[in-house]
């Protein structure tokens, strides 16, 4: 059984059990807890038809392995698969949604489309499996900026952590963090988590050139635009000072904050 199918056994599995799941517990989030999991299956399931043999799918596989261990670290330490958690994002949407359509929204975005990403996002693999080849200078290159982006996006969680304990303890400054990355970047670990992304795509345009393959990290950033909005429409909605921070913090990709206006 070639590689792809086995991996649309996978998709079709975790689709399904994640929509169940939601219908059954009225919780909107299981596949935030498959979602730093299933994508180090599909690379293992395509970097296992060459055997573990072709370095390039296994140095592929290794990165978004470490992506997902950090990813799921993560997760787990705020409570992600011991306490449920759903996003908040769901219960301001129910709200405006009538029951019938958040259900309809619930199965073709959060549960189908979410994972269909998840896959397209891993299929530059596939690329690299239909074209193997030495590992060369370029694929030490991606790999290398790989490297530097998960690292950019583990101190962006963690300046996070901090501050949202610092805030839940009473000792945070302000009422959301405007320091360390998140003076460059509204989002930092949006765009560092995008960036890998697009980096796994690379692979494919070193093994073979451009190929559709890149729709994958097309689509999540697509995803990314769109929860970012929604995201900060109600973080606008909570704390109106946001909009100061805007007018001067670039929203994803990191840049030079804008100075202040004085006013004479």
């Amino acid at each position: 059984m070639d590689a792809l199918r086995v991996c649309l056994y996978v998709f079709a599995g975790v689709t399904l059990g994640t929509w169940l799941l939601s219908v059954l517990t009225r919780e909107y989030s299981w596949v935030d807890r498959i979602w730093s999991i299933v994508p180090v299956a599909y690379l293992g399931i395509f970097a296992g038809a060459a055997g573990f043999a072709d370095a390039r799918l296994d140095v592929m596989f290794a990165l978004v392995a470490a992506w997902g261990i950090r990813l799921t670290f993560n997760f787990a330490r705020k409570g992600g698969y011991a306490h449920g958690g759903e996003d908040y994002r769901w219960a301001v949407l129910r709200e405006k949604l009538a029951p019938w359509q958040f259900q309809v929204f619930n199965f073709f975005f959060i549960s189908l489309y979410q994972n269909a990403i998840l896959l397209l996002i891993t299929l530059p693999a596939m690329t690299a499996l239909d074209h193997q080849g030495a590992f060369g200078v370029g694929d030490v290159v991606v790999a290398v900026i790989f490297a530097a982006f998960l690292v950019g996006e583990t101190v962006a969680d963690q300046q996070q952590w901090t501050f949202h304990r610092e805030k839940h303890a009473g000792r945070a400054p302000t009422r959301f963090r405007q320091d360390g990355l998140f003076r460059y970047s509204r989002h930092p670990n949006f765009f560092f988590e995008q960036a890998q992304w697009w980096v796994i795509a690379a692979f494919g345009v070193v093994a073979a050139g451009l190929t559709w393959t890149v729709l994958g990290a097309i689509l999540l950033t697509l995803l990314f635009v769109g929860s970012t909005k929604f995201t900060e429409s109600i973080t606008l909605g909570r704390y109106p000072e946001y909009a100061d921070y805007q007018r001067r913090t670039s929203a994803v990709v990191p840049w030079w904050p804008k100075r202040e206006r004085v006013h004479g």
